[in-house]
């Protein structure tokens, strides 16, 4: 009986932490709107939202979208080549998906080749430079925002401040990923995804 209740709890505890290790959310102990007086730095207006896509690209987008719409950028920042090599890049998808929802088209800025979560970082950060862009939230679904974040960090180094604010529940994840073995296997997939990170090695 005390051995079940103890796997129990570790199996319990590994499930909060991987959820949590994998979920960065640096906006959790922010308002709704950005905060005008100083502060906690991530609670203040930055100069871009980034979003990535793949997986749920349209949970992501939207997500985006929210902040903006809340005033947490002027900008909106869509990144990813196309899916199907015949049609139109993601990040255009997501910037017409973006308009339709009411977004000034002036706003959205896209990036359109990248096909890895390291390419976006490189791509992105090109226009970080451009545009002199030195704060932006990094908007991906929850467990793809450790991994994008690592890789945006390793690539824009010192030179902008990235803040992590994912999807919490998309078609592919939720709180209640443990239950499915689709949860499983992205929770597995972007640990071993991460380890590649840390060694220098990703793509």
């Amino acid at each position: 009986m005390i051995r079940l209740l103890i796997t129990s709890i570790v199996i319990g505890m590994t499930i909060i932490l991987m959820g949590a290790y994998l979920a960065p959310d640096d906006l959790a102990r922010c308002g709704s709107t950005p905060n005008a007086e100083p502060g906690l730095a991530q609670c203040q207006k930055v100069d871009a939202i980034v979003a990535v896509s793949g997986g749920d690209t349209i949970a992501r987008t939207q997500k985006a979208i929210d902040l903006y719409q809340r005033g947490w950028a002027d900008t909106l920042i869509f990144s990813g080549a196309a899916a199907d090599k015949a049609g139109p890049s993601n990040a255009q998808a997501m910037r017409l998906y973006a308009i339709s929802k009411g977004v000034d088209r002036r706003s959205i800025i896209i990036e359109e080749n990248s096909e890895t979560t390291k390419e976006n970082a490189q791509l992105t950060n090109t226009v970080f430079s451009d545009r002199d862009i030195r704060r932006v939230i990094l908007v991906t679904s929850a467990y793809h925002q450790r991994r994008a974040n690592l890789e945006f960090k390793r690539i824009v180094g010192g030179e902008a401040l990235v803040i992590n604010h994912p999807v919490k529940r998309d078609n592919q994840w939720s709180e209640w990923w443990w239950l499915t073995p689709s949860g499983w296997w992205l929770a597995a997939s972007e640990i071993i995804k991460i380890l590649i990170v840390y060694i220098g090695v990703s793509r």
